[in-house]
């Protein structure tokens, strides 16, 4: 194959499967057979205003802090201290059966308040001032994956949490359309070349075996997942389909262990009661969605669900009827196996905040991690984090 031809033809590769540096070969590194148990991640782009998610309904600084923001009416009361949005009310069946966990005050040490970096740490799972080329979720497949479909990210490209050192997770949107690109021409003329003597010498035999791997795993991802299709009834967006193509790979019992979705808008410095409402609607009524439609499976027992944001809000509003960028945020858990259900922690206080006016963390993001990759993904956390983190009691 000419170079020329080959490097327009890996921009169609790239699609399918993100390639990492050539550093090592697939078969230099140690793996062992995953557990059953899946975890999806849900990702809220943009900095979530964790305040107005759950509400402190009865706290002055509250509303003295957000006059034209707080929310005054239909709050959905967990407590006698804190409530949902009127949108989240599809969730309170889940809270009221034990099967949300929800984590206050979650952040790390130093926090940056730029979308990027920020973003980049929770995916990295790194420190405030040390930048990773390597995602948690990458490092995770490292450490005991063996396959692209054993960590899928629902979009066309593939975030920095799943890129490891060594393996990678797969990017698809439409695993009908990753399968039709897989059959393209292209990839059967990697098939053809990859014994030639000059290429299997070459770094670019790596290349060639990281497609030929995409190539199978666009196959059986297919193959798999067609005999099962979804029953349930999806709200209309694109958030709803990603996690409606999510319940159909775990119910075709497909062997992926961590699925990553997101759903993005959430960076509201102005006008932001009606965005809010509008995407807390689409994340409630999808979730409970795809809860239901994996207990119909009988799956649901063996998922766990991490809904994040990089960062919370500031608790005072703006001028422009929103609220800027800031610290700690809340994080919630679903699942059917929770150990400590309801509210994890309380609220940190309002009137102690930090020196821009940001809620302090009290939980690092990194000990969520931990006691997921520890207790439910059965993985060695301190290796996949590069460091110990002492585990919750939330699983």
């Amino acid at each position: 194959m000419e170079r020329r031809k080959f490097i327009k033809d890996s921009a169609l590769a790239s699609s399918l499967l993100f390639v990492p540096s050539f550093v090592k070969a697939f078969e230099s590194v140690t793996s062992q057979q995953l557990g059953y148990k899946r975890l999806v991640i849900i990702q809220l782009a943009g900095g979530n205003d964790g305040l107005n998610t759950v509400i402190p309904f009865n706290n002055d600084i509250y509303y003295n802090a957000r006059p034209r923001l707080a929310i005054t009416k239909d709050i959905i009361r967990l407590n006698d201290h804190l409530g949902f949005h009127p949108s989240l009310a599809p969730l309170r069946s889940l809270f009221d059966n034990g099967e949300m966990s929800i984590i206050n005050n979650v952040g790390y040490p130093n926090p940056v308040r730029s979308h990027f970096r920020s973003m980049d740490i929770w995916q990295t799972a790194s420190d405030s001032n040390e930048y990773l080329q390597s995602g948690w979720l990458g490092r995770y497949l490292d450490a005991h994956g063996y396959k692209p479909y054993n960590a899928i990210e629902m979009d066309e490209q593939l975030s920095l949490a799943m890129k490891g050192e060594h393996f990678n997770g797969i990017a698809t949107n439409d695993y009908k359309v990753l399968y039709n690109t897989a059959k393209d021409p292209f990839f059967k003329s990697v098939l053809r070349h990859y014994n030639d003597k000059h290429l299997s010498e070459h770094n670019l035999g790596y290349l060639y075996q990281t497609m030929i791997e995409a190539r199978s795993s666009a196959k059986y991802i297919y193959e798999k997942t067609k005999v099962k299709r979804s029953q349930q009834n999806y709200p209309q967006n694109k958030f709803a389909k990603q996690l409606k193509n999510v319940a159909q790979f775990i119910n075709s019992g497909l062997d992926t262990k961590v699925f990553y979705t997101s759903l993005g808008g959430f960076d509201t410095h102005a006008n932001q009661p009606n965005i809010q409402k509008r995407l807390l609607t689409q994340y409630a009524t999808s979730v409970f969605a795809f809860v239901e439609d994996l207990r119909q499976h009988k799956t649901f027992e063996d998922t766990l669900i991490l809904t994040f944001s990089e960062f919370g809000r500031r608790v005072k509003q703006n001028a422009a009827n929103g609220t800027d960028h800031g610290a700690a945020n809340n994080v919630f858990i679903i699942g059917k196996k929770l150990k400590k259900a309801g509210f994890y922690n309380k609220l940190t206080s309002l009137s102690d905040l930090d020196s821009n006016g940001d809620l302090k963390y009290k939980i690092d993001f990194r000990t969520v991690y931990a006691t997921i990759l520890n207790r439910w993904l059965e993985a060695d956390d301190a290796l996949v984090l590069n460091n110990t983190y002492k585990k919750l009691s939330f699983i």
